[in-house]
């Protein structure tokens, strides 16, 4: 028998089939804010007409509310068949159910998860009420429902008969669930206990953990088990999801071995899954928003993550931990669908997919963990094999060994009786060569004095030589003698140049330029110096003929001796082609340099024969910034 409808807003019960899902045209929903309104206020004119129907399953997404629900049913129903209201979510917290009677007025069935079990009118772990209807009377009921979680009212109506069957069906289902995840646990248990391997345990604690979820989720843990503590329902309803993350993590990183095989990501693993859980506490003891399962979403798929890794790196387990783990996504799809109130596929095969999936999950890991235990079996079998046969390797190589240690002890024997009556002979040759080579000896003594001798003066020679070298390339770089190759050999690189240059600068003396202060220590940039009374920096170019010199320091002190040495009659294409810069670049330095050269010969102190290098300590060069401009960058286009 089913149920169809006659109009929008009435259910009729006819003798024509099974049991009827009662969608959210059936219903009219009235959102009560204060939670205060009873049976007789919602039923007055001006409630009543607040009622508004639903096009789909109402969603409770205001947990400060209280919803009520009016419906209308018309029996059509011949055969005298009971019908019978089952109310899919058995965690809403407080369900109130209004049944008409003869006399006009309303019974009332208190029930909900807050209270004990006892207060069902019927042992079943849905909210199951009864449809005492008259033959071919129309009565309206009332159900006002209150939860402390967003969730959707879900219902159906059935008759006796489909009922019946439906209990036989689901409970002897369940019964199998629970039965295959017992097994597992025993069996797995029993493998950790005969050989110790942790992974075993860890895996058992999972299994355990997902029995609790069930249990709390389907609504037996409160039928049977914790029927008369509601409280410990919420507490078991709270905390078997995050128990669930935590067993998980801690069973699939010892699984995978991603700290041995993928140390950084198992790192992210460890800090997502520890702030997952803490967030998830946080959701469930003050947030409270209902849509905490979106958090598990980011480690699982880490750990899935990791399980490509994994299986990449040549763990073939891997590939059953991803085949078990698509199946359970596959029917979290369907979870969260309901969970958000989303007409999506909703049947017997997807409400029971995510028990479905867990069954075939749990065998599948089993089997994929004895898979890895035997892997690790056969690799320490092949290294115990390896190992076996390099012992016998090195038997072999012993025997050989020792059959060729009593040869040689053989050939020793008959060397040593050879070598005594060669030793023999020997000594007195010895004897007489001795005293030759003790003649040679003193001689050799004298040669030997006479060398060291030699030895001191060539020594002294070639330092001369070095020192009257040296002494050459500086002529020449004074006589103008001297190409850019040997220049640099000179002045190699860019610290050379600011050595010379801060030595020649501070030559007489260092005094700060702020304060006149005499002491200093070195400041951050190479060979520039720093005032200790008022920390002013000053480098080595400051003031000089190469402050904020934009082109190498290197090219810079080659171009002032250039200009020097040609008394400014160097051409800028000719510098230009020999330091490979602009030719505008080598004019403007030209200009620079010839104007110092001309404030030089103005100088009281100037002398005609003095270096080139006095060019450098020109000073009228603008006031050092905050920190110099690197000296390798091009100089900004200006002709």
């Amino acid at each position: 028998m089913s149920a169809q409808a006659a109009a929008e807003d009435t259910l009729v019960m006819r003798p024509s089939g099974a049991d009827f899902f009662i969608d959210g045209t059936y219903y009219s929903v009235l959102e009560d804010p204060t939670g205060q309104l009873t049976l007789h206020d919602v039923r007055r004119p001006d409630k009543a007409r607040q009622f508004a129907p639903y096009t789909g399953a109402p969603n409770m997404s205001n947990t400060n509310s209280a919803y009520w629900l009016r419906f209308t049913v018309r029996n059509d129903d011949h055969s005298g068949t009971h019908w019978y209201l089952d109310l899919f979510d058995s965690h809403i917290n407080d369900v109130r159910f209004f049944q008409p009677i003869a006399s006009g007025g309303y019974k009332q069935f208190h029930t909900g998860a807050d209270l004990p079990f006892a207060t069902r009118p019927h042992p079943y772990k849905d909210f199951l009420f009864d449809l005492p209807q008259p033959l071919g009377q129309t009565q309206t009921y009332y159900l006002r429902l209150a939860s402390n979680s967003k969730t959707s009212f879900r219902a159906m109506m059935r008759n006796e008969p489909v009922l019946l069957t439906h209990f036989q069906a689901q409970y002897g289902l369940l019964g199998a669930f629970y039965g295959v995840l017992f097994i597992m646990v025993v069996y797995n248990l029993c493998i950790y206990l005969f050989i110790g391997e942790e992974t075993y345990l860890r895996y058992v604690l999972y299994v355990l953990s997902c029995s609790l979820l069930f249990l709390s989720e389907d609504g037996l843990g409160f039928e049977y088990v914790w029927s008369d503590l509601p409280w410990l329902n919420h507490l078991i309803n709270a905390g078997a999801p995050v128990l669930l993350l935590f067993t998980f993590m801690h069973y699939a990183r010892g699984f995978l071995d991603t700290s041995l095989r993928v140390p950084q990501l198992d790192w992210w693993i460890r800090l997502i899954g520890a702030l997952s859980v803490v967030l998830l506490v946080a959701d469930i003891m003050v947030v409270q928003s209902g849509f905490s399962f979106w958090l598990y979403l980011l480690p699982y798929c880490l750990i899935y993550y990791a399980a490509l890794l994994v299986y990449r790196q040549g763990l073939r387990a891997a590939r059953y931990f991803l085949l078990a783990h698509a199946l359970v996504a596959i029917s979290l799809v369907f979870l969260i669908t309901r969970k958000l109130g989303i007409e999506f596929l909703n049947n017997h095969f997807t409400v029971y997919s995510m028990n479905v999936a867990f069954v075939v999950e749990v065998t599948i890991l089993s089997y994929a963990l004895g898979e890895k235990i035997k892997g690790i079996k056969d690799a320490r079998l092949a290294v115990q094999a390896r190992l076996v046969k390099q012992l016998r390797k090195k038997h072999l190589a012993q025997d050989r060994l020792v059959e060729q240690l009593q040869q040689n002890q053989q050939l020793k024997d008959q060397l040593n009786s050879e070598l005594e009556a060669q030793v023999a002979r020997r000594t007195q040759e010895l004897r007489q060569q001795s005293e030759t080579i003790a003649a040679q000896n003193r001689e050799l003594v004298q040669a030997n004095s006479l060398l060291a001798l030699q030895s001191a003066a060539i020594e002294k020679l070639n330092a001369n030589l070095q020192h009257d070298l040296q002494q050459a390339q500086t002529a020449r770089v004074l006589a103008k003698e001297v190409d850019f190759g040997e220049f640099s050999q000179i002045y190699p690189d860019k610290d050379a140049c600011l050595s010379y240059l801060a030595d020649l600068k501070w030559a007489h003396g260092y005094q700060c330029r702020k304060c006149g202060y005499e002491k200093y220590c070195a400041g951050r940039e190479p060979h520039a110096r720093r005032c200790t009374r008022c920390r002013y920096v000053e480098s080595a170019t400051a003031y000089t003929m190469l402050q904020k010199c934009k082109f190498s320091i290197v090219k810079a002190l080659y171009a002032v001796f250039l200009i020097n040495a040609h008394q400014g009659n160097y051409s800028s294409q000719e510098m230009s082609r020999l330091l490979d810069l602009r030719q505008a670049t080598c004019w403007s330095f030209s200009q620079k340099v010839m104007d110092a050269m001309r404030r030089r010969r103005q100088s009281p102190d100037y002398e005609v024969s003095e270096s080139w290098t006095h060019i450098l300590l020109d000073a009228t060069s603008e006031t050092e910034e905050a920190s110099e401009s690197d000296c390798s960058t091009t100089l900004s286009q200006k002709v």
